[in-house]
């Protein structure tokens, strides 16, 4: 695979937009069978790498060992003896079930202080888990939302069909958002910041044993946390915090929301109002799903691609399919509706109309389809050539007649 410039080529392409919200997990500790050095290293490159880490067995005594200056971070962050070396309190910190968004930034708000334009904000629970009942799912969400709203002036409203703000599933495996599950006492849990598309929305792996108590998962304390990235916040280095990274259990009943998270939220929507008297219920509009105005020049599609003899036109949990013979016709559809694989935001795509296929990119993940049906499991985009720190693809387009496809990725592009 070679890499130019974009700037030479002489191709006329739409500019794409894309995402940047990224999830934020909530992760159990490794098994405890593996040996020390293993757990540490999995650990470190899960948390504190960029671009992945070491293999097995390259850690050397150096000072400017990767390894090493991985292990300081850590113990920086939490607060330990920066030694650089795995003593026994930095082992039982790798040990403690947690969240797995990276420490390295070592932020109380996500870069670039996303937030919700508004005060009313829905949420769903679209697929429930076999560990508890509805009821109780619905009230530990309930729960895990009021812990919020009681510092800020935002309001959480409950919908039982179609797209919500915050959309809350149950899910196993590979689900569609490029971050796969892992099954039991792995990756538990991942919100999204606030933003288009998958902004807000929270997933909890169907694959763990979820309680209202203490023998399992608590979900209200996962929840509350995770709900917190949907709001906005990353991590804060107050141990006695909920967005404290390691996981440790909250009785829902008697939870309320510590100093340091109050602080952090209110910094990105203000303090909640008290007024005196009765309190008042503020006015909720019915909930209608809404569609993106196709005709708005200020606005762009995340993906454009030929389907067959249908034109498809991709943005956030939306595309349009407009006939091609028809002068008339062009209607929305969610993406869920008939590509629940992907469940939202395309990257990029492009068809092989020739070959009847075409592909659909997000993340690291890419589709084939047949018409509209999935031809197997997502892959990943280095079966193409392309090179590990390549995380996306903005932008896609297939030339016929030489039978070669152009990747764009940021100022560059792939052939």
């Amino acid at each position: 695979m070679k890499v130019l410039p974009a700037s030479g080529l002489a191709v006329l392409v739409a500019a794409l937009k894309f995402a940047t919200a990224a999830p934020t997990l909530f992760a159990a500790a490794p098994r405890t069978s593996r040996s020390s050095y293993h757990i540490a290293q999995e650990y470190l490159d899960k948390y504190y790498s960029q671009k992945g880490g070491l293999q097995a067995g390259e850690m050397v005594a150096r000072e400017d060992n990767p390894m090493i200056r991985k292990i300081k971070e850590l113990q920086s962050f939490f607060g330990l003896q920066v030694t650089g070396k795995l003593d026994q309190n930095t082992m039982n910190v790798i040990k403690r079930p947690r969240c797995g968004v990276p420490d390295v930034a070592n932020y109380r708000l996500f870069p670039g202080e996303p937030k919700w334009k508004k005060n009313i904000l829905t949420y769903r629970v679209s697929k429930y888990t076999p560990s508890m009942s509805p009821a109780e799912v619905d009230k530990a969400v309930e729960m895990a939302l009021r812990a919020w709203s009681t510092a800020v002036p935002l309001n959480f409203v409950r919908i039982n069909s179609g797209e919500a703000d915050i959309m809350i599933s149950f899910e196993t495996g590979d689900h569609g958002d490029s971050y796969p599950f892992d099954g039991p006492r792995g990756t538990l849990a991942h919100a999204f910041a606030p933003g288009e598309g998958l902004g807000g929305d929270t997933h909890f792996d169907n694959a763990e044993k979820w309680t209202m108590g203490m023998n399992g998962f608590n979900l209200f304390t996962v929840a509350a946390h995770e709900f917190g990235h949907a709001l906005g916040l990353g991590h804060s280095t107050d141990p006695s915090a909920l967005m404290y990274p390691t996981y440790k259990y909250q009785n829902p009943y008697r939870f309320h929301l510590p100093k340091d998270d109050v602080k952090g939220i209110q910094a990105l929507y203000g303090p909640r109002k008290t007024f005196p008297g009765k309190p008042t219920v503020p006015h909720i509009p019915p909930h209608k799903p809404s569609f993106p105005d196709l005709c708005d020049t200020s606005s762009s599609f995340d993906a454009v691609t030929m389907l067959g003899k249908e034109l498809l036109l991709f943005k956030g949990r939306i595309f349009w399919r407009r006939q091609v013979h028809l002068a008339a016709g062009i209607r929305p559809n969610t993406i869920t509706s008939s590509f629940p694989q992907l469940m939202s935001n395309v990257d990029a795509a492009y068809e092989v109309a020739e070959r009847g296929i075409a592909f659909f990119f997000k993340g690291p993940h890419y589709w084939i389809t047949r018409g509209f049906q999935m031809q197997g499991p997502p892959r990943i985009i280095y079966d193409f050539g392309f090179p590990r720190h390549v995380q996306r693809i903005d932008a896609a387009v297939y030339l016929r007649k030489p039978q070669k496809t152009l990747f764009f990725v940021g100022d560059e592009y792939y052939r």
